[in-house]
């Protein structure tokens, strides 16, 4: 991608955002550092502004800050007028720049437009979510929150009853809550299946997935949703990075050692599911199982164990997904060059 003139850094809060412009060689733009409502209004009035002074979408490139909600709408019309919008994580602009010094919403728009310059090459240019991961990823997320409260309803009512003086109408109260909310569940898991039916690409990604042995329909959706339904290429070791389930070194020297671990970065819904997943291999599949007990019998800790079948799954859903194909019982990938040593010897 060709590098731009203008380098637009914009600093979204709730009622507001701000921005300033730079250029090259690196600077601030005089008279660029201004702000607008967050709003339509405000978005109209800035696209208004940057037609005025000349920073057309061919010459210019806008950076944000992943604020959620905030600046979703922003990024939504920018891109629909065919401005380059990079999205980028907050904590890593924050440590590209020194602690010290004032902050407000022009500094930090400021060091946005500065990010761009300085690493531009690495930006991640952002594009719209296809409306049907879109809904699946709030539907998946209200479905996490119902269960969480579920949980809690249930064991407070497994303690109601063991009290000495029971409350009949606070048991009835938690009873009716439990059962509309496993009904809401239901309502929910039924809704995310028709939102893959209705499209023909993810209905054809899911029944994939569903094929996979431990793999259930809250999984394979949670796949889609961060892979974007299998269009970002398929890595499973960056994956298993992003998910938290990648095991670390730790060392310097010969003074300082620690068992490599993971460090439970990353989304903890799907780690979780993973984990449960896991659990299932080891139980249900026979080389699973063996593959635990031979390990544990090395005097490999188990939690160790269960994370490493977490990664093989991770794999295998990887391979299912680029290959296109539904996962095969007792497959066996022979590599064409072990089939010709094989072959020599």
């Amino acid at each position: 991608m060709k590098k731009s003139d203008y380098f637009i850094g914009i600093d979204v809060s709730s009622q507001t955002f701000s921005s300033s412009v730079g250029m090259h060689p690196w600077r601030i733009l005089g008279g660029t550092c201004t702000s607008y409502e967050n709003s339509a209004q405000g978005f109209e009035e800035f696209l208004t502004w940057l037609g005025k002074q000349g920073y057309t979408p061919d010459k210019s490139i806008v950076c944000m800050e992943a604020t959620g909600v905030y600046g979703q709408a922003l990024a939504y019309f920018l891109v629909a007028h065919n401005y380059s919008v990079a999205v980028e994580p907050p904590l890593k602009v924050k440590r590209a720049f020194p602690t010290h010094g004032h902050k407000n919403d022009i500094t930090d728009s400021q060091h946005l437009a500065e990010y761009a310059y300085r690493f531009f090459d690495e930006l991640h240019m952002w594009q719209p979510p296809d409306n049907v991961l879109k809904q699946a990823r709030t539907l998946l997320k209200t479905r996490e929150q119902l269960t969480k409260n579920l949980s809690s309803y249930q064991r407070t009512l497994k303690i109601l009853k063991r009290e000495v003086v029971r409350t009949p109408m606070a048991e009835q109260m938690y009873e009716d809550l439990i059962k509309e909310l496993k009904s809401l569940v239901k309502e929910i898991d039924k809704q995310i299946v028709s939102l893959m039916e209705q499209h023909p690409f993810f209905r054809h990604k899911i029944k994939l997935l569903l094929s996979i042995p431990g793999v259930g329909l809250q999984l394979a959706a949670y796949i889609l949703v961060i892979t974007q339904g299998g269009r970002r290429e398929l890595r499973p070791r960056e994956l298993a990075a992003y998910l938290g389930i990648c095991p670390y070194e730790y060392t310097s020297g010969t003074s300082v050692y620690r068992r490599p671990h993971s460090r439970k970065n990353g989304p903890g819904s799907i780690r979780k599911l993973l984990y449960l997943a896991a659990l299932s291999l080891r139980t249900h599949q026979d080389c699973f199982h063996e593959y635990f007990m031979r390990k544990v019998a090395q005097g490999k800790p188990k939690r160790l164990v269960i994370n490493n079948i977490s990664n093989k799954l991770l794999r295998i859903i990887c391979a299912v997904m680029r290959s296109g194909k539904p996962y095969i019982p007792g497959y066996v990938s022979l590599h064409p060059e072990s089939l010709r040593i094989k072959k020599c010897a």
